[in-house]
C-alpha cells in the first residue's frame, strides 16, 4: 500500500484524474482518494516515485507520505 498526499484537487474530476493517472501505472492498482485531505491510498505494484512523477506531470502537487 502507497500512501500519498496529492495537492491542487478541488473536485471530482480531480480525483478521477489522479486514480486515472495511477492505473496507467498499474491496471490493477485499487485507489482510494479522499478529496478533503488530499490523501490517496493506492493498493499498487508501482513505486512510489514513479506515482509521485506520474501525479505531478498530470498537474498536481504530490509526495509519499
Amino acid at each position: 500500500m502507497i500512501k500519498l498526499e496529492v495537492t491542487g484537487m478541488t473536485c471530482g474530476g480531480c480525483v478521477k484524474a489522479v486514480e486515472a493517472v495511477i492505473k496507467s501505472a498499474d491496471r490493477g492498482a485499487v485507489v482510494v482518494v479522499d478529496l478533503a485531505s488530499g490523501r490517496v491510498d493506492a493498493d499498487t505494484t508501482a513505486p512510489a516515485a514513479t506515482l509521485v512523477r506520474a501525479i505531478e506531470a498530470a498537474g498536481f502537487g504530490a509526495k509519499a507520505m
